[in-house]
């Protein structure tokens, strides 16, 4: 790769992690192609964009880049490295949790989701356990619905007892 293209992957890098608000880090090493084209492969489904990156262009990406809490990131730049993109906060953890069933890889590196650092696999479950931006509305309405529901349902029941007095 000569100069001129390696600058053209930095600046794609800056554009996607300056675009990005939930950046994943993870090592692929030891996974047989099979594996990777199976852990693609869920990552596609879930909407998750996934390129292996050469870490010290990646560190240039992310020195470049607009936010500078991204910088946390650099010490998780050892040995192979897969970046993911995603909208949904929890899509990568949760597909990297149930892909290793029974083994280390793949393993998480970092993650920087809505301006939090994460360092290291043990952040996974932390990672897999956050609400999605719907899951939370969801959330948001029934706790709105259910005072409501209380009123209606008292009311229908004082309703049907003076229906049973007359």
């Amino acid at each position: 790769m000569n100069k001129t293209e390696k600058t053209q992957v930095i600046e794609e890098l800056v554009e996607q992690l300056n675009a990005n608000n939930k950046i994943y880090l993870a090592d692929c090493s030891t996974l047989t192609v099979e594996k990777v084209n199976a852990f693609r492969k869920q990552c596609f489904e879930k909407k998750v964009s996934i390129t292996v990156v050469k870490n010290t262009l990646l560190k240039k990406a992310i020195e470049r880049a607009n936010d500078s809490k991204l910088a946390e990131l650099i010490p998780a730049l050892k040995g192979e490295t897969a970046l993911m993109f995603t909208e949904v906060s929890n899509s990568p953890a949760k597909i990297i949790k149930n892909f290793r069933k029974g083994n280390q890889k793949p393993a998480l590196k970092a993650a920087y989701v809505e301006e939090m650092i994460f360092i290291g696999d043990a952040q996974l479950d932390a990672l897999a356990g956050l609400k999605s931006k719907n899951e939370l509305i969801g959330e948001v309405i029934s706790l709105l619905q259910s005072p409501i529901q209380r009123v209606l349902g008292a009311l229908e029941n004082k309703g049907g007892s003076e229906d049973a007095a007359a």
